[in-house]
Parts: C-alpha cells; sequence; structure tokens
C-alpha cells in the first residue's frame, strides 16, 4: 500500500464508522472552541478598547500635574518632593508658546458626579463635566453629530454654552425633540446646548463620553473659588518620528512657565498617550497566554478520548491488520493508515469547532460592548497545527501497537 492508498483507506474508515467519528470529532471540537473562542474574544474586546482609545492617538502627548494629584510621589520607598499642580495660567501660557510647534488643548476635569437638570426633568449625579478650549473634541478625535463646537467668541468669554452626550440627550429630551439651543442648568447656572456628540460606546458597561457634558475652560475656571482645580494639556505630534523631540521642546517650555531652576527636576510630567495602548497590550497578552493555556489543557483531555477510541478501534480491527500484512502491508503503512486516520478526525473536529469559536468568542465580545465581527486567522492556523499535532499524539501509540501485530495471530482474532 502507498501513501495514496492509506489516505483512501482511512478517509474510507472514517465514513463507515461515522458515528465513532462524530462522537470523536465532537470531543476534538469542543476542546477548539474553547480555544479559539476564549482567544477571538479577547482580540474583539482588545480591538473595541483600541478603537474606545484610538481618539487619543499615537502622536499626542499629555502634559500635567506631577503624580496626576501635584501632591507627594512615593518612589524606591523615599517621598519626593511635593510639587503644585498645573493651574490654568501655566496651561494657557503653555498652550501660546507651543502653538508655533503644533497644536495643543487645556482641559480640566470639574467633578465627575454633577446633576443635570432641564425644567422637571434631572439626571442622576454621575455626570461627569470637562472645561475645554476648542481644539479639545478635533485633538482628542470626538465628534459632533448635531450643532457645532464652539466659536473662538465663546472661548474667550467664557460663555455658558456646553456640548453635550447623547445618554443626557436621551435622559432630559423627549425622542424627537431638537435638543440644540435648548438650556440645561448645573453648578447653579443655565447654560445653552450648541452641539450633541457622536455616539462613542464603550467597553464594559461605562458611558464615557455619551454620559458628559463639556464647557469652556474658561466659564470653568470660574467656578474655581478655591483654587483646587486641575489643568492638564494635550498635545499633538507632527508624527511618530519627531515625537520625542518635540516632547523635549514642550519639557522646555515647560521648565520656563514653571521656573523648573537648572538641575532640578521636572515640577510637572509629560506621558505618551500610546502607552495607554502599551498597557493593553501587555493585559492582552496575560490574556491569551490564559486562555491559550485553558483551552490546551481542554485539548489534552480530548487527545486522551481519542487515544482510548483509536486503541478500540486497533481492538476491532485486528483481523483486518493481519489481513493486510498478509497480503504485505509493511508495518510503516500500518502506522500510516493508523496515523492518517486520527489527524482527519482531529481535522474534521478541528473546522466545526473553529466555526464555533469564532461565533461564540465574537457573540461574548459583542455582548460585553457593541463592535465588529472579528477572523482571528492566526489562530485558526495555530488550532489546525494544534489539531494535526494532537492526531500524531493521540494516534501514535495505537498506530505502533497495530503496526506490531502478528499476522498470524491477528488471523486468527475473533
Amino acid at each position: 500500500m502507498n501513501l495514496t492508498e492509506n489516505i483512501k483507506e482511512a478517509l474510507r474508515s472514517v465514513k463507515i464508522n461515522l458515528l465513532r467519528t462524530v462522537l470523536t470529532g465532537t470531543i476534538i471540537a469542543i476542546g477548539i472552541t474553547s480555544l479559539v473562542g476564549m482567544l477571538t474574544a479577547i482580540d474583539a474586546i482588545k480591538a473595541q478598547i483600541e478603537d474606545s482609545f484610538s481618539g487619543l492617538g499615537a502622536n499626542n502627548f499629555d502634559v500635567r500635574s506631577r503624580g496626576f494629584s501635584g501632591g507627594r510621589a512615593v518612589q524606591g520607598g523615599k517621598t519626593e518632593k511635593s510639587y503644585p499642580a498645573v493651574k490654568f495660567r501655566d496651561a494657557q501660557d503653555f498652550k501660546s508658546e507651543y502653538s508655533s510647534i503644533g497644536m495643543s488643548t487645556v482641559y480640566s476635569t470639574l467633578s465627575g458626579a454633577v446633576e443635570i437638570k432641564r425644567g422637571s426633568k434631572k439626571t442622576n449625579p454621575n455626570i461627569r463635566v470637562t472645561g475645554v478650549d476648542d481644539l479639545y473634541l478635533p485633538i482628542k478625535g470626538i465628534k459632533i453629530e448635531d450643532g457645532r463646537n464652539f466659536s473662538n467668541t465663546e472661548i474667550e468669554y467664557g460663555s455658558n454654552v456646553c456640548i453635550v452626550g447623547v445618554e443626557l440627550v436621551d435622559l432630559l429630551f423627549e425622542k424627537e425633540e431638537n435638543p440644540l439651543n435648548k438650556q440645561v442648568s448645573f453648578f447653579g447656572n443655565r447654560y445653552t446646548i450648541i452641539g450633541v456628540i457622536e455616539k462613542q460606546g464603550s467597553v464594559g458597561g461605562g458611558s464615557g463620553a455619551d454620559r458628559a457634558v463639556f464647557i469652556t475652560v474658561i466659564n470653568g475656571s470660574r467656578l474655581d473659588r478655591r483654587g483646587t482645580f486641575r489643568y492638564t494639556i494635550t498635545a499633538s505630534g507632527t508624527n511618530p518620528i519627531n515625537l520625542d523631540y518635540e516632547m523635549g521642546q514642550a519639557t522646555g517650555v515647560m521648565r520656563k512657565i514653571r521656573q523648573d531652576g537648572i538641575g532640578e527636576e521636572d515640577s510637572f510630567e509629560i506621558t505618551k498617550s500610546e502607552s495607554v495602548g502599551e498597557s493593553l497590550e501587555e493585559v492582552a497578552g496575560y490574556l491569551r497566554i490564559g486562555g491559550f493555556t485553558i483551552g490546551f489543557i481542554t485539548l489534552i483531555g480530548a487527545s486522551i478520548g481519542l487515544m482510548n477510541i483509536m486503541m478500540v478501534s486497533v481492538t476491532e480491527r485486528t483481523r483486518e491488520i493481519g489481513i493486510r500484512k498478509a497480503l504485505g502491508a509493511t508495518p510503516l503503512r500500518i502506522r500510516q493508515q493508523f496515523l492518517i486516520e486520527a489527524i482527519v478526525i482531529c481535522l474534521i473536529g478541528g473546522v466545526f469547532g473553529v466555526i464555533l469559536g469564532i461565533g461564540i468568542g465574537n457573540i461574548v465580545a459583542n455582548t460585553i460592548g457593541p463592535g465588529g465581527f472579528l477572523i482571528p486567522w492566526i489562530w485558526i492556523i495555530v488550532s489546525f497545527v494544534i489539531c494535526v499535532f494532537v492526531g500524531l499524539s493521540s494516534g501514535y501509540i495505537p498506530a505502533f501497537k497495530a503496526s506490531k501485530l502478528d499476522p498470524i495471530e491477528s488471523l486468527r482474532y475473533e
């Protein structure tokens, strides 16, 4: 028997023992489903998170108060010097001087627990209000669905106007009612809605910009009666190649504004926006390792089940093996026949497992957060390689046993 005949015979055996093939393939399919399903879900969720953070841009960097809070930072077991927070005047001066290098936006989160009112309707006290300028939305990649952005005059005079998220519109307005030029109240003032931002969506049940209100940064600074607000600057670099150089220029500009002495540490910090993506990739890597480990353990159980079934198949076909050997089949061809049969069964189970895994993984990902349909080609290829490996490892011992059977004893077997 040559290799081609062995393949045909293996396929014929799979067809004759269809029920056994289906049951064995189901075992493999369950293992592949768990592997591909988990990895697909992880990659799909990661893609959603990356899309949510895509507005940050790979060319952006933030200038903010040291340690985020402007207080004391602890490093190496020692309490560092306390640095004052970045204030409104610092941020405005930086934006003015940095304008010759590139664009930047100044903003401050005024509160994350605000109640917005309109007539008899009001929201829960969980709305985030942020003071921004006219470049905040373009730099952060937030699009306006209805209305417009802040004008230069509104920014300069700190007018009582606001841009809101779609969730606020749903809460405070009727379904067909146009929110533009309508007024809402918060912080004891009335604000006119001039824009509604495009639905952002979120991962993990949060609301993000959909449950947010943006007012002009100067208007927000007037609410800082105790001087506790802290301001952040996001600068947009020209391209990733020049980003480090532009961050160095930004550092020099801010040190001058903050009057940091020669040899002294920076009284602020500059971070790349892409660090969010790097952290996300690191977390996703750990999740993939965990998912692959769990799926591989499931496949080990499946391979043991396949090996057991193949051992039974060898016992059932002892007389057949004897006839083949009597007709001149070598031990190598006998081993090949059973190995090919085991691999074919694994590949059949693998095809169904991959289809189920892709479907389940995308369903899980879209349940957590709305997103597209992801087909993980890399994991599909890895799954089929694993199927071949499982078929070889599970079928080798039964195939070796079959190749060592004595032809005379095999022909006597009943």
